[in-house]
């Protein structure tokens, strides 16, 4: 018997099986089942793929215990600390940082891709007043290749990087005019002299022959949850875009999947919710009422942006968003009832032992949430940011399908439960 193989026995026939372990680089190590039903005739449930894993990657690594993430081996904080989101893109889709000369570039480039077709704006024209951003970015994102017929080769990887490249530079537009179209605003191009996170709150914020003040910490903290957000392994979006993508679709086809799989309420929407909640508070004199619902367990209200599936004691991400809104709240001398109603909830999670002993501790949702609101950013848009930020973790997922198997992901199969025979009797 092999040491490097885990044996499984079928107690009902006293039957053995051998099955392969295979070793990751870092964290835990994973049973190959490959060939369990082949073997055994029969399938594994695991309900929600919480102790599956899907692919082989080298992109991103999590542990949760230990609240650690990495980006090709870089520390997250790192990247959202020394680095900036161009940086951090770069780095998922060429594997390594660039250097100075490769940055600028990749700014450059980034610049002056990130204009759209003319034509594109006659989609926009389409979609009634009030249309939800994230329904006209998936429809045009879906367009591009109607607009855009050169390098639509997916098996040429010279042609491929050209689109992941065009992807990244024109979603921040194509979403800064849905924002702009749904709300019968005039619309802002994009600015050649601005950096990428500057460009967005500039088409988002300006008018025509207006100066539009954007400060360096409204720009840092977009920046950084950009970042935050590129790629955070096999979450539901991610998963749709690689297996939207193993079946050979066109990545344009397969990022608009990502974003219609981020707008649910459970993944990209959270922070949104985090929002809304609070408005629904409303004043500091209401959080004890709705923290002693939290903790009633025969109530089914929870409070949003707490606590995380992945990580157990802390996330990562949510550390350096802290400092960030705190930055924010200190420079824009913001004072409201939602920022107080925000801060007495964050007081108690972190210092309340039915919160602490459950690791029900402020997330991601929670501090990002807040950021864009204090950036202005209107909530139908949160998910937004959030493929933004995304689309390079996407992208990078579907070039490794690419250049890694190339083949199409099997579906899953199902444990039945419905009726067994329902052939009718004459």
């Amino acid at each position: 018997m092999s040491n490097d193989t885990v044996t499984l026995i079928d107690n009902r026939t006293g039957k053995s099986y051998e099955l392969p372990i295979l070793e990751a680089t870092v964290g835990p190590s994973v049973i190959d089942i490959s060939t369990l039903y082949q073997d055994t005739g029969m399938f594994t449930f695991d309900r929600g793929y919480t102790s599956t894993a899907s692919c082989r990657s080298k992109i991103t690594y999590i542990d949760g215990d230990k609240g650690k993430l990495m980006y090709r081996g870089y520390d997250i904080s790192y990247l959202a600390t020394e680095k900036t989101f161009l940086d951090t893109a770069y780095l998922l889709l060429n594997k390594e940082l660039p250097t100075q000369e490769e940055l600028e570039n990749f700014k450059e480039e980034m610049a002056k891709r990130s204009f759209i077709h003319e034509g594109m704006k006659k989609l926009f024209d389409s979609f009634p007043d009030q249309a939800h951003p994230m329904a006209i970015l998936s429809a045009g994102v879906s367009a591009l290749s109607t607009f855009y017929f050169d390098h639509l080769d997916i098996d040429s990887p010279e042609e491929y990087m050209e689109m992941a490249n065009r992807i990244i530079a024109k979603i921040p537009t194509i979403a800064a005019f849905s924002y702009r179209y749904s709300n019968g605003l005039p619309i802002i191009y994009p600015d050649m002299e601005r950096g990428f996170a500057e460009n967005f709150l500039y088409m988002m914020r300006a008018y025509p022959h207006k100066y539009v003040d954007l400060r360096n910490i409204e720009i840092k903290a977009l920046d950084t949850i950009l970042t935050l957000h590129a790629d955070h392994e096999q979450n539901a979006s991610t998963t749709a875009v690689r297996n939207l993508g193993s079946t050979h679709a066109h990545p344009y086809a397969a990022i608009s999947a990502g974003i219609g799989a981020l707008w649910g309420r459970a993944h990209g929407g959270a922070n949104e919710s985090v929002i809304r909640q609070l408005e629904m508070i409303g004043t500091v004199d209401r959080v004890d009422e709705f923290i002693a619902r939290a903790k009633d367990k025969n109530d089914p209200f929870r409070l949003m942006g707490f606590g995380h599936r992945v990580y157990k004691n802390f996330d990562p991400r949510a550390k350096i968003l802290k400092n960030i809104r705190d930055e924010l709240i200190v420079e824009l001398g913001i004072d409201s009832e939602l920022v107080a109603v925000a801060n007495k909830i964050e007081n108690i999670a972190l210092n309340d032992d039915y919160f602490v002993s459950r690791g029900l501790y402020p997330n991601i949702d929670f501090y990002s949430g807040l950021i864009l609101q204090a950036l202005k950013i209107p909530k139908d848009m949160f998910a937004v940011i959030f493929v933004i930020g995304r689309v390079p973790g996407w992208i990078s997922q579907w070039i490794e399908l690419k250049e890694q198997d190339n083949i199409k992901i099997a579906r899953p199969r199902q444990l039945y439960l419905g009726p067994d025979d329902r052939t009718p009797i004459y």
